[in-house]
């Protein structure tokens, strides 16, 4: 979870007052704009929370609003999923349309996306579980390593006396190791070894699948062995921990709980799906828009709703909310295959950005990119303040530049700022201490001659 994300105190996915005005001005602290979509997504996720407060009945027969954002690279789109699926802790998982193959054809298959978000979804409840037992894990870690100290062979037929002193030195052991008195002292600690070799197999379920649990089915051969290795108590201790937290893992319930959480809550952001858009016969049945169609019609049954096979059960994709964005500057969405078409029933456009977009991009959110460059280089001891006619300046020739070559939208505010702050970042280790304003006239001394040139700002912005 990005600590720097505002959540909804008190609320969670399942909340009553999680409204949609609450997502949006949430989102409004990362993402500039974007009226629409927000509102869209802000819809989506508030019909989520709705549907699990129907009867078994009603909610298996309501259907996610799956949504195509449709607008320039750079507006917003993947960040508006990905902030939107922190803010609701669900799993997340963004691919490209572009990078799938149709049945049959070598490359990746389009249920390996439901395989990584259960995979994501299975990590994420794993670390939910894991600082449950943290404490537990500690104390269990804590009694080993006394052990390791002081072994408790020899004491069954010691005297009471002897059984108490050992009991007393144990408690000022404990505390010693409590306070890191004893952190450099070195214990003898049996170390797995988690060696395991690099196998693929490609078969009809995808590269992914294959091997699923042979390390499990033959740990003799692949890892699980284990060996005797001096170490300091301070890393012993840390070693024992995970060891422990793993041991105390319920992994069917972890899998369970992510099954369930991937299946409910998931989000798979579907990028560049304007690149699969085109209907048979459109590239005259030559390179690669032979597969074009295909790949829709992979797509289709995972958005409409099946089974997919994982190696933690089967999945359903049925309540799986799908986030689908492209630019579509050469297709349409109405290029897409019909059905298609019907399972992505809300289009949002989002605008091109403006000079005043960018001027609040560089400032307003909680990552704003003058934040960033002033946090970096304060680690230099560097103070660089920015006035509002050098923000301005910037924003003004990243539109210049936006529109006299391609159109990259927000990514070139990052060109922009590099190239800008290229002198100050280079020489920063000899800058200690200094202040340094970057006003309107050191802008354009450091980035007039590239705006105007159109061949060096387009290999250089």
């Amino acid at each position: 979870m990005d600590s720097n994300l505002p959540v909804i105190v008190g609320k969670s996915v399942e909340g009553d007052n999680f409204t949609p005005k609450e997502i949006v001005r949430a989102l409004d602290k990362f993402v500039i704009g974007q009226k629409n979509a927000k509102r869209a997504v802000a819809i989506a996720l508030r019909n989520r929370i709705r549907r699990m407060k129907l009867t078994p009945e009603m909610a298996e027969e309501v259907a996610p609003k799956n949504i195509i954002m449709i607008g320039p690279t750079g507006v917003g789109k993947t960040e508006i999923a990905r902030r939107l699926s922190r803010l609701t802790h669900s799993p997340f998982l963004k691919v490209e349309a572009s990078k799938f193959t149709e049945v049959g054809y070598v490359g990746r298959d389009v249920e390996s996306m439901i395989r990584d978000l259960v995979e994501i979804s299975v990590n994420m409840v794993k670390n939910e579980h894991r600082q449950r037992v943290h404490t537990r894990a500690e104390r269990r870690a804590e009694e080993r390593v006394l052990d390791k100290l002081l072994p408790t062979s020899g004491m069954r037929d010691a005297s009471p006396d002897a059984v108490d002193q050992r009991a007393a030195t144990r408690e000022k052991l404990r505390s010693k190791l409590r306070d890191g008195s004893l952190d450099e002292r070195e214990i003898e600690v049996e170390v797995t070894e988690r060696s395991f070799p690099s196998l693929e197999v490609i078969t009809s379920s995808g590269v992914e699948e294959m091997g699923i649990n042979i390390k499990e089915m033959l740990p003799g051969i692949f890892g699980g062995r284990s060996k005797r290795r001096k170490m300091k108590i301070g890393d012993a201790r840390e070693y024992i921990v995970s060891e422990e937290v793993d041991r105390l893992l319920d992994m069917d319930a972890v899998t369970r709980e992510a099954r369930k959480r991937a299946e409910e809550s998931g989000i798979i952001f579907i990028d560049e799906l304007d690149k699969i858009a085109g209907r048979e016969g459109a590239g005259k049945g030559s390179g690669p828009d032979v597969s074009r169609e295909g790949v829709q019609r992979d797509i289709l049954p995972i958005v409409e709703g099946t089974t997919v096979t994982t190696k933690y059960g089967i999945v359903r994709t049925d309540h799986i909310l799908f986030l689908a964005a492209g630019a579509f500057h050469v297709s349409r969405p109405s290029d897409l295959i019909p059905e298609l078409q019907g399972r992505f029933p809300i289009r949002v456009e989002l605008d091109s950005l403006t000079k005043e977009d960018f001027e609040l991009i560089l400032t307003e959110p909680r990552n704003a990119l003058i934040k960033q460059y002033t946090a970096l280089m304060e680690t230099e001891n560097v103070n660089l303040e920015f006035d509002q006619s050098a923000i301005s300046e910037i924003a003004d020739f990243a539109e210049q530049v936006n529109e006299r070559t391609e159109n990259i939208g927000a990514r070139r505010l990052h060109t922009i700022m590099e190239k800008l702050l290229e002198e100050i970042s280079f020489e920063g280790p000899d800058l200690a201490g200094q202040s340094i304003k970057i006003d309107r006239e050191y802008v354009r001394k450091m980035l007039e001659g590239f705006v105007k040139d159109e061949d060096l700002s387009r290999y250089i912005l």
